[in-house]
């Protein structure tokens, strides 16, 4: 029986969809599947549906931060994984990163880049969209940084990106970290177990 590879969409600058990063491989162990890890722009999804960050919606609102922050430390425990570090830098703008995640399937090495890219982001967090800092980050994790760089500004790497973004909201993603099955979403890190459990169904 071949299961349903779920689609993970995500974006670096977001800390709920590194916690996802973190948790998905004991969950391909389980099911027996790895995620189909898609580059979006949060940025561009937000304009696309007038949505904002958490870090704006949830201002101003009592008890729903502190219930977020309740919600995180389940996750944690539940997935057994550490927690992020908050980036001082933030909000950082993901769009080269982003591209050059694009750029990072072309060349070969997409899962040494994802991992890389939201270990910079969120595990040792530094300024990544100063592009001579992301150049040291990502050369110090072993990647060849310039030549990344330079694919990044390519027109097909720039499209690809744009149409995945496109095809996101079509789908109806409005935020990172979003999960597919099929055709079904689920939206934000606490929905995996659901993700889990649906392609374990199929």
């Amino acid at each position: 029986m071949t299961r349903t590879a779920p689609q993970f969409l995500f974006d670096f600058g977001s800390p709920n969809a590194y916690l996802s990063h973190l948790a998905i491989p004991a969950i391909e162990q389980r099911i027996g599947v790895k995620f189909e890890y898609v580059p979006i722009l949060l940025g561009g999804i937000f304009k696309s549906t007038n949505n904002k960050s958490p870090a704006e919606t949830l201002a101003g609102i009592k008890n729903k931060r502190e219930f977020q922050q309740v919600e995180t430390e389940r996750f944690l425990k539940r997935f057994k994984v550490q927690p992020y570090v908050f980036n001082p830098n933030f909000p950082v703008n993901t769009l080269n990163l982003m591209r050059m995640a694009i750029a990072a399937q072309a060349e070969g090495v997409f899962e040494k880049y994802v991992d890389a890219a939201f270990h910079h982001m969120w595990r040792e967090p530094k300024k990544m969209d100063d592009p001579e800092v992301a150049a040291k980050a990502l050369a110090s994790s072993g990647l060849d940084a310039q030549k990344l760089f330079a694919r990044a500004q390519e027109p097909d790497v720039k499209a690809k990106l744009i149409k995945n973004t496109e095809e996101a909201v079509a789908r109806g993603a409005f935020g990172s970290p979003t999960f597919f099955v099929g055709n079904e979403m689920f939206f934000g890190k606490e929905q995996l177990r659901e993700v889990e459990e649906m392609v374990l169904e199929k």
